[in-house]
């Protein structure tokens, strides 16, 4: 039994005659964003060279994998250092945390630099990047600042969650992404939370945000079936306006960094930290922060 196990492990179905390496193929990196350990937080595809593939093909690659987003790398063409486009298995995202995060320590690790500036649909966003621990990188991105409004359909959303109130408004910030909030009164009804996804699905293209928590410890779900995540591990751009969204209510202060889990339920803790300067008259920056670990390497045959 050894031998055939030993005889598989060498198998490359991509190769051709003489062993040669089929044309076609386009390499990817998976990791594991939001945590310092592999098999956690929320997984990533980053595919390396993007060129030649429109858009449609990007969005089949992304469904075929089937992972919350999906990555392709292009030539940087607006002072950025790389450009990057990130999909779901529904449909095409601006911005999004978590393949930025990963993005950026694929490109930083491939450039040989401590920081990185990614071109996305959103615009440019700046990740400073360090070692962590371990094989673990870890990062530290500029999120857009968000438009935020109250938001008009709170009672067919919290229908929809099985929750009868929101502690805090219930109000959609825009950064890209449109994340509506709502606020719980304890971590226990978090993690007990089992939403009618027909019900979310019918509300369109928000992601909703269900937390609970105080002073800079937070536990967040988020649910988005609409664009094909019925439960994210780990939601980067949810985590700027999630400490906004505190912030501007007084549950901490500006300047105070908060320490937000995620993924538990669905078996993928996750880690994030989020920041906020400024003021709720004039947000002066937001920064996430979190690591990532590369865990496999592979290739698609187009």
């Amino acid at each position: 039994m050894d031998a055939a196990i030993d005889l598989l492990a060498t198998l490359d179905p991509f190769a051709g005659g003489g062993g040669a390496r089929a044309p076609g193929l386009r390499r990817y990196l998976l990791l594991d964003v939001f945590t310092d350990a592999p098999l956690r937080g929320n997984q990533l595809a980053v595919f390396t060279d993007g060129r030649g593939l429109e858009a449609e093909r990007m969005q089949l690659i992304a469904r075929e994998l089937n992972l919350s987003e999906t990555v392709f790398m292009l030539p940087a063409r607006s002072g950025g250092d790389v450009r990057i486009r990130i999909f779901t298995p529904g449909s095409e995202l601006p911005f999004a945390g978590h393949p930025v995060l990963g993005s950026a320590i694929v490109a930083g690790l491939g450039l040989r630099r401590s920081s990185v500036a990614l071109e996305t649909e959103a615009g440019i966003v700046p990740v400073e990047l360090a070692r962590g621990e371990g094989r673990a990188r870890s990062g530290r991105m500029e999120q857009p600042i968000p438009t935020w409004r109250e938001y008009e359909r709170a009672g067919e959303l919290l229908a929809a969650l099985g929750v009868e109130r929101s502690l805090l408004p219930v109000e959609i910030y825009d950064n890209g992404p449109h994340h509506v909030y709502v606020t719980l009164g304890s971590e226990e009804e978090v993690a007990r939370l089992a939403p009618d996804m027909r019900g979310l699905l019918a509300l369109g293209e928000v992601e909703a945000n269900c937390f609970a928590g105080s002073g800079s410890r937070w536990k967040t779900r988020m649910f988005a079936p609409a664009v094909g995540v019925p439960e994210d591990p780990a939601t980067g751009s949810a985590a700027g306006p999630l400490a906004l969204h505190l912030a501007r209510h007084g549950q901490i202060a500006f300047g105070e960094q908060i320490e937000i889990r995620q993924g538990q339920e669905i078996g993928r803790p996750s880690l994030l930290y989020a920041r906020v300067h400024g003021s709720a008259g004039r947000v002066e920056r937001i920064d996430v922060g979190g690591s990532a670990v590369i865990v496999a390497a592979g290739d698609f045959l187009l």
